[in-house]
């Protein structure tokens, strides 16, 4: 069943990225020759008027293969035919859907909410026998009412981003500041945990705030931004060093995480719930690595179309050609050696 509803999700994220480059090829009067879902040989297809559809064997990917995209064509719809500001629009348009589908997803699952989580301090952990408080935090001067600015100078969006901040510098003291009274505050050397048991976790509660259609969208657009930058934190972390190669993951890893958040709670809805998040986590990565200039991807692309905007002169096609080529065979590479972390742990 998990493989099923992987399939799915991937299915929908695939198709609205290339729905993107599809939909904005059409509105600029680009010849689109095929739009394909998945990859490797055709389980169906038809022609519909000058444009083929077809869904292919492996779901691993998709294609929305335009008229004069890699290579010359003297055809006036063609793609290379095009003023270069429509084809940066077709080339960004895939991953901006993406991104934008996550921000609707996420308008979704907060409407999904009893309330909507603040960044304000309700109340702290404490004994339940003594009602003494045993949180870290309020020992290092953090109190009820404070609403939290930054983390270790990570502006603070939504409650997210201190989640993300406590459990990824867990083991180090915390700089916050803080919004008391009317006035901001540092808070220097905060650690977070039971401190009669030394465990280092969150250890308060925060503020909700009632389930109105204001407080929802706002919610949803601050925390849509805030999982955007939480992937592009852990690209740089990746590229310093601090996760290792072998903590890569490919589609095979994607998939077993797939199914464990689909099992994730008691009942439908906080199964939903919490495939909705990792669904909206998964749609902005891609989004968002997409954009990344790494020759193949449409951030690669994009670098060429900025190029050429700002010499007013095209690279010669089968130089770039051959940049995507190369980019294309770094990509593949990179992927069987994350599939090949990913039947590692499996078997672990």
């Amino acid at each position: 069943m998990s493989i099923l509803i992987a399939i799915l999700i991937f299915g929908m994220i695939i198709a609205t990225h290339e729905l993107g480059h599809f939909i904005s090829a059409k509105l600029c009067g680009i010849k689109v020759n095929e739009f394909a879902l998945g990859m490797g040989f055709k389980i169906f297809h038809f022609k519909k008027g000058e444009t083929e559809y077809s869904l292919r064997l492996f779901p691993i990917g998709g294609f929305c293969s335009m008229e004069g995209e890699d290579s010359g064509s003297d055809d006036k719809r063609a793609f290379c035919s095009k003023p270069v500001w429509q084809r940066i629009i077709v080339v960004v348009a895939g991953a901006t859907v993406n991104i934008l589908t996550g921000v609707i997803l996420t308008i979704v699952l907060a409407s999904m909410y009893k309330s909507i989580p603040s960044t304000t301090v309700s109340h702290f952990a404490s004994n339940p026998d003594t009602k003494e408080i045993v949180a870290s935090s309020y020992e290092s001067g953090l109190r009820e009412g404070d609403k939290i600015i930054r983390i270790n100078g990570l502006k603070v969006f939504t409650y997210s981003d201190i989640s993300y901040e406590i459990v990824s510098e867990s083991d180090k003291p915390f700089t916050l500041e803080v919004e008391r009274a009317g006035k901001n505050i540092i808070l220097e050397n905060v650690v977070f945990g039971n401190k009669n048991t030394g465990e280092k976790a969150r250890d308060f509660a925060i503020k909700t705030l009632p389930k109105t259609a204001g407080n929802v969208l706002s919610y949803s657009l601050k925390d849509s931004v805030s999982t955007a930058r939480m992937i592009w934190i852990s690209l740089a972390d990746l590229l310093k060093g601090k996760y290792g190669a072998d903590e890569l993951s490919g589609p095979v890893g994607t998939i077993s995480v797939i199914g464990q958040a689909s099992e994730t709670g008691d009942t439908l809805r906080e199964k939903t719930m919490s495939l909705l998040n990792l669904t909206i986590f998964i749609t902005i990565n891609i989004g968002i690595f997409n954009l990344l200039p790494i020759p193949a991807l449409d951030g690669g692309r994009l670098v060429f179309l900025l190029i050429e905007a700002v010499r007013r002169k095209p690279i010669k096609p089968e130089y770039e050609a051959y940049v995507h080529a190369i980019g294309m065979l770094l990509l593949f590479g990179l992927m069987i050696f994350a599939t090949y972390n990913d039947i590692m742990r499996l078997k672990s």
